[in-house]
């Protein structure tokens, strides 16, 4: 078992204890230490006390990135409440939703956003309060006493993307975040010495739980931004102050497209990574594509791992050893996963494919006032069903086929989308690519990829009239068909072929099947 702090408060606490002036934030310009968040978690605490809140009470946190959501954040914890995490790009559905389910007393939020609450303060609790993020009393507060919480208490609650059905609420434990990022540090060899460059939203877990929580644990700094710009991000590189960088696969794609712009014009290639020691990408399958790609331009491997809103982190590559493109790893230390039989949840042996299970002190307490789902969620000996699909090599690596949900059954046959997808992928005309299953009437289900042509088939379809444009786009159809049945069995290849302009994503750059499903059909 790895050791790790109590609480996050706890943890914030013992890092101002080693360095009180080390720079833990730094935010467009603004150096804040240790001991300045500590002070303004402090004075959050106390205007959350004035307000009304108490331990156990939901804070809704819906503002963008900034030193202003870190402070709120712990000062939440500091009051011994629970915080809700909202997405900025929620509307008025979501919102009314994840407000009403989590019962939250209070939202902070910021200016831009406040038409989107207000939209929907009529069909919420009356006594909801709402503060402006940039309202922290200026007082000083005491933050020495006794920190009322234990392991054990809830710390925050995140709402799965909700891809089928209402999103559900994932309660995470102090427990289980300081765990998992103990894990995570020890895994990854994160120290106080080093810089992350932050522009993963802290409204999700990847950026909160691992990227933050992740400094807190080492006492290290976090270069935090607003969101992601390529340029900004490579600037920042090649700067030479960044140590690790988090990413999801949409920005590493960006940044190869920004990087070879940069190299054709004259850029220093030898200059693109600076003295990064650690490119860290999760939220989705990255291909092994833009794995290659990566390497060949920054000389570095990028780390896949794999996680979720329900655990955190549960599946790495080594930081020492083979980074294999297409897997996820290993567990991590004090961590367990295993494959089962998606029908009869017995385990399986290594090679076949089935649900990955996970099992350790980082997976959550349940779902928020949904025993149902809870129950459903775990099996009797405590181990948690992800719902996601795949298996284990003979070494121990594991590989993400898909969700159980998107698995496509044709004619009897199992399909898994990601397999297809990858292959799509290596076609030089296609840049993006998903596959589902549709209704069939003769097969159950067919299998249907829609792909993002790339920029040159683009380019060259929109000076063409309609006739030759059609030709062309039936061409590129039938050639992804062709080019897939050489590669793989034939009920595995897409009986359609759609084109399209991007594929929905969420926030994190996941493809939003579900939608995609309701476009197409």
């Amino acid at each position: 078992m790895v050791s790790h702090p109590q609480s996050t408060v706890h943890a914030l606490l013992a890092a101002c204890e080693r360095r009180p002036r080390h720079p833990f934030l730094l935010f467009e310009g603004r150096r804040l230490s240790f001991a300045d968040v500590r002070d303004a978690a402090a004075r959050w605490a106390a205007l959350y006390r004035r307000r009304g809140v108490a331990k156990g009470d939901r804070v809704a946190l819906f503002h963008s990135n900034s030193p202003e959501f870190v402070a709120s954040y712990l000062g939440a914890h500091m009051a011994g409440a629970i915080v809700v995490l909202v997405n900025t790009q929620y509307r008025q559905t979501e919102l009314r939703h994840i407000l009403s389910d989590s019962g939250a007393r209070l939202v902070v939020t910021e200016e831009r956003l406040l038409p989107e609450l207000e939209r929907v303060r009529a069909d919420l609790d009356p006594r909801l309060q709402v503060v402006d993020c940039r309202s922290q009393p200026e007082e000083r507060a005491g933050h020495e006493g006794d920190i009322d919480l234990r392991p054990s208490d809830v710390a925050l609650i995140g709402y799965t993307s909700g891809t089928t059905g209402r999103s559900k609420g994932a309660m995470l434990t102090h427990g289980n975040l300081m765990a998992n990022s103990a894990a995570v540090t020890q895994a990854w060899r994160w120290t106080e010495d080093d810089r992350l460059l932050l522009t993963l939203p802290l409204f999700h877990i990847h950026g909160l739980g691992v990227g933050l929580h992740g400094a807190l644990v080492t006492a290290s700094t976090v270069d935090l931004r607003r969101g992601f710009d390529a340029g900004e991000v490579l600037e920042t590189l090649a700067a030479g102050d960044t140590t690790m960088f988090f990413g999801v696969p949409t920005m590493y794609s960006r940044l190869i497209e920004e990087a070879r712009r940069r190299v054709a014009a004259g850029a220093d290639r030898e200059a693109l990574g600076g003295r990064v020691r650690l490119f860290v990408s999760g939220s989705a399958a990255l291909s092994p594509q833009i794995f290659a790609a990566f390497e060949e331009l920054f000389g570095q491997r990028i780390l896949e791992r794999y996680g979720m809103t329900e655990t955190v982190m549960n599946l790495t590559n080594p930081y020492d050893g083979e980074r294999r493109p297409g897997t996820v790893g290993m567990p991590f230390p004090g961590q367990e996963a295993r494959v089962v039989d998606v029908r009869t949840r017995r385990p399986l042996p290594d090679g076949e494919t089935g649900e990955i299970q996970v099992r350790g002190p980082h997976v959550f307490a349940g779902y928020w006032n949904n025993p149902q789902a809870t129950a459903e969620a775990f099996d009797p000996e405590g181990w948690f069903n992800t719902g996601d699909l795949g298996f284990r090599s003979p070494d121990g690596y594991f590989t993400i086929s898909g969700r159980a949900r998107e698995l496509i059954i044709s004619g009897g046959s199992n399909i898994y989308p990601r397999e297809v997808e990858e292959v799509l992928l290596a076609h030089p005309q296609v840049a993006e690519a998903a596959v589902l299953g549709l209704p069939d009437a003769e097969y159950g289900e067919c299998v249907v990829a829609a792909i993002v042509p790339a920029a040159d088939f683009r380019e060259r379809v929109a000076g063409l009239g309609e006739e030759e444009r059609r030709s062309a786009i039936a061409e590129l159809q039938s050639a992804v068909v062709e080019w897939c049945r050489a590669q793989l069995a034939s009920y595995k290849k897409p009986r359609r072929v759609v084109l399209v302009d991007s594929l929905p994503r969420n926030a994190l750059g996941k493809v939003q099947k579900h939608l995609l499903r309701e476009r197409l059909t």
